[in-house]
Order: structure tokens, then C-alpha cells, then sequence
């Protein structure tokens, strides 16, 4: 069976009548259906009946329903009713407004709104530089999405979208106290979004794209780069770039192998993989080697889109043009983000020793992590269930904090390579292993050098 997640979490209340026994009942078939329990509560108990909540992480939903049905089968055995604690924690949604001043009296009020209000605004008027000290601006971001590549669920639309930008929200704030916003746009026209967004651009301080698709991606990032005066970062890209090369880097310096001597295989040359690639070649990879959907990338390949072009222009310096099958034999790395089971355990067994297989498609790698380590000497996926997760909260939170205390109105390629060092110093030389090459997300150091390195670099 799959293993059991946090996602699919379940409370479920259970009553049976005492003779029954029915914590030990309840537990017992909990347990041989394949959850994992996790809390136990006996809310009542009196002669006639025992009520029970139990607390469990399953697979998926369906596992949920299978534990239902087989407690509701023992005779004797009530199952009162089933919370799914994920949809619990949605409820109402995930984040909120609350002032920073107090409103106690009519003297707060007139400071906070009018008469008051009005000489801030007039201050702002006669240096316009003032609304990043004396507004949210100089604190706020809006992550900002059409809802059309949302991963793992693909293009659902802006409603749908949604939570995961709230969810983005809550990150932003609990790793950097920065005050993010979700900005979900019902259109997927290129020149709609950068209109919507350079005209709401005023308010923040930075903007996050999120979870829109490529192609459109890369258009819509380079005209607001162009457009706006406050930082733009496509986190689906940069990101994930950012934490790949990180890993990388701590990843061959287990293995003691150099960037530049290894052989790299790509499956996925959409807007994360050409990033990854770009911060790779930009940090001194020669020799990258991508895949999409028609198969290898090679000189002759056909330019239809910038992304593509990079590739023919910067990889594959021996014109290989076999299957990635066929390339595998012999590499040194395998860098996934594209779908699940593009490789089998003869690919992972072929590779160079040392070798080192990042799957990083999601919610399913592009091979079982389990049989990947048979072979591989660093095996990372973007999974929470699994060791070495490459987690993008590695990298925005600390990113946004340097370039809004930087005041920076521009993302460099030299800032990205930086954020990447900063995150692989987190771990020290007694601290790196094979399955710690990247930090908790929850290392308070991560920002604190994330940030720092970044405004050193938009200070320059």
C-alpha cells in the first residue's frame, strides 16, 4: 500500500458499548486497515456506551471511506461521524487582515483615518519614494495566478487556484513575516494578466507569479520585469531552480564530483526545467542533456518556443539523440520535473557511481524513490513524505524578505545563484548526508541567510 500522509487525515468518533471493548476494537481495525493513528480520545464513557475519537493519516480518500466501512461492519460498533481534518483547517480560508494599530479611541482613529491620514497621502504626493516607508508596500507581495498549471492538478481555473495561494500566503508569513496576497485572475490572455497586474502593482512591494502555464509564463514575467519597478520572481521557475541547485551542489560535494565534469539527464524542458537548467549552466554545468514530450533536445530540434531555443542553444554538446533510456547509461545525475515512471530500475542501475536521482514530479516521482536508492548514492524528491524534499519554501520566503528590506526593483540571475549558496551553506559539513543535502524548511537560519545574501547582491 502507498504510504499514509497528513493530507488525508481523518477524526473519526466511534461509539460501542463497554463489553465490547471498543478502543481496543476500534484501534485494532484501524490499524489492519493501514492507517496510521495518530491521537486517541475518550470523549464519554458511562455504563451503556463508550464514545471514541480516533485520529489517523490515510492514503487518499478512498482508504478514508475503506476504514469507515470496516469499523461500521463490527456489530456493536456505531461510527458517528468522519472529519476530514484537511478540509477542516480550509475552512472560512486560511488567512486574514488585522491592523497593526490600536483603534481604541477617537484619538487612534483620527491618526489611523481622517483628519490624519490625509497628510501621509500628501506626503506621498510630494515624494513618491515615501509610499514605500509609510505604506503595507514596503512589506506586501501579490502572488498572482490564472490557475492554469497548478501542479499536479494542472489547469483548474482561478476559483480552484485558490487555496494553494492562500496556502502560499500563509507561508510567506510564518517563514518571513512578509504580508502576501493572493491575486486570482479569471483570464488567461497574456495581455490581460500584465495589464491587471501593472495596474493593481502600485500597492505591493514585489510580485510572485504562480502556477501559470508555459509557454505564457516566460511573456508574461519578461514584459512586467520590463513594465513594473518593484521585483517580479515566477516562483514555478526561479524557485524551484534555486532549491534544485542547492541540492545539487551539497549532492556532488557528497559524492565528490564537480559541476562541470558530470553528466546531467533532464526529463522536463518546460518553464521549472529550463530554469533549473539555466542556473545550472550559470553555475558551471557543460554537459545537460533534456527531454520533453518529442524526446531529446538536440541541435536539429525545432525552435517553437524561447524556452526550447535556450536548450538547443546551451545543451547537449555531443548532439546525443538516443532515448533517455539510452542516455542514462553512463550519467552522473537525473533531474525529474516532468511526470510519473519515466524511468525503471535498469535506467537508475545503469548511471555512473555516485550517481545522484532528483524526481521531483509530484504527487508521483518519475521513479519510486525506494528503488531509485538501490543504486543511487543522493536520491531527492518533492515529496514531504520522503528525505531530501525539494521544497520551493526554501528559497521565496528568504528571497522576498532581502529584496523588500533591499527596497530592489529588479531579480538577477548572479541574486539567484547566491540564494542557491546560501541555502546549501545551511547544512555543514557534519550535518551533510545522504538523505540531508537540503535544510528543514523550518531552520530559522534559512531566510536569515537567504534574505542576507539577497540584499547584498541588490545592493551592489
Amino acid at each position: 500500500m502507498a504510504s499514509t500522509s497528513p493530507g488525508y487525515g481523518i477524526t473519526i468518533r466511534v461509539e460501542g458499548s463497554p463489553e465490547l471493548q471498543p478502543v481496543a476494537l476500534v484501534t485494532a481495525t484501524i490499524t489492519i486497515a493501514g492507517a496510521t493513528i495518530t491521537a486517541l480520545d475518550v470523549v464519554e464513557s458511562d455504563l451503556e456506551k463508550v464514545v471514541v475519537d480516533i485520529t489517523c493519516d490515510t492514503v487518499d480518500k478512498d482508504h478514508a471511506q475503506e476504514i469507515h466501512d470496516s469499523l461500521s461492519a463490527h456489530s456493536g460498533l456505531t461510527v458517528r461521524k468522519v472529519s476530514d481534518r484537511t478540509f477542516l483547517l480550509h475552512l472560512g480560508g486560511k488567512i486574514e487582515i488585522n491592523s497593526k494599530v490600536p483603534l481604541k479611541t477617537r484619538d487612534d482613529l483620527s491618526r489611523a483615518y481622517t483628519p490624519g491620514v490625509a497628510r501621509i497621502c500628501e506626503a506621498i504626493v510630494e515624494d513618491p519614494t515615501n509610499v514605500r516607508r509609510l505604506t503595507m508596500k514596503r512589506n506586501t507581495v501579490a502572488v498572482v495566478t490564472d490557475g492554469s498549471a497548478v501542479l499536479g492538478l494542472g489547469n483548474i481555473g482561478p476559483a480552484a487556484a485558490l487555496p494553494v495561494m492562500e496556502g502560499k500566503a500563509v507561508l510567506f508569513k510564518r517563514f518571513a513575516d512578509v504580508d502576501a496576497w493572493p491575486v486570482v485572475l479569471d483570464t488567461q490572455d497574456v495581455d490581460e494578466i500584465v495589464r491587471t497586474v501593472q495596474l493593481i502593482a502600485p500597492a505591493y512591494g514585489g510580485i510572485n507569479l504562480e502556477d501559470i502555464s508555459a509557454p505564457r509564463c516566460f511573456e508574461i514575467e519578461a514584459r512586467l520585469r520590463e513594465l513594473l519597478d518593484i521585483p517580479v520572481f515566477h516562483d514555478d521557475q526561479h524557485g524551484t531552480a534555486i532549491v534544485v541547485s542547492a541540492a545539487l551542489r551539497n549532492s556532488l560535494k557528497l559524492v565528490k564530483k564537480n559541476l562541470a565534469d558530470v553528466k546531467i539527464i533532464m526529463s522536463g524542458a518546460g518553464a521549472a526545467g529550463t530554469a533549473i537548467a539555466r542556473l545550472l549552466v550559470l553555475s558551471g554545468a557543460k554537459n545537460i542533456i533534456a527531454f520533453d514530450i518529442d524526446g531529446a533536445i538536440t541541435k536539429k530540434s525545432k525552435a517553437n518556443e524561447p524556452m526550447r531555443q535556450w536548450f538547443i542553444d546551451n545543451s547537449n554538446p555531443n548532439n546525443f539523440q538516443g532515448d533517455i533510456h539510452q542516455a542514462m547509461s553512463g550519467a552522473d545525475v537525473f533531474i525529474g520535473v516532468s511526470a510519473p515512471d519515466v524511468l525503471n530500475e535498469a535506467d537508475v542501475a545503469s548511471m555512473n557511481s555516485g550517481s545522484i536521482v532528483f524526481a521531483l514530479a509530484n504527487p508521483n516521482p518519475e521513479i519510486d524513490p525506494v528503488i531509485a536508492r538501490k543504486y543511487a548514492s543522493v536520491v531527492a524528491t518533492g515529496r514531504s513524505d520522503q528525505p531530501n524534499q525539494i521544497n520551493n519554501v526554501l528559497a521565496f520566503p528568504g528571497i522576498f524578505r532581502g529584496l523588500l528590506d533591499a527596497g530592489a526593483s529588479q531579480i538577477s540571475d548572479d541574486l539567484l545563484v547566491a540564494a542557491a549558496d546560501a541555502i546549501a551553506d545551511c547544512v555543514s559539513s557534519s550535518q551533510l548526508n545522504a538523505s540531508f543535502i537540503v535544510p528543514s524548511v523550518f531552520d530559522p537560519q534559512v531566510v536569515t541567510k537567504v534574505a542576507a545574501a539577497v540584499k547584498l547582491i541588490s545592493r551592489k
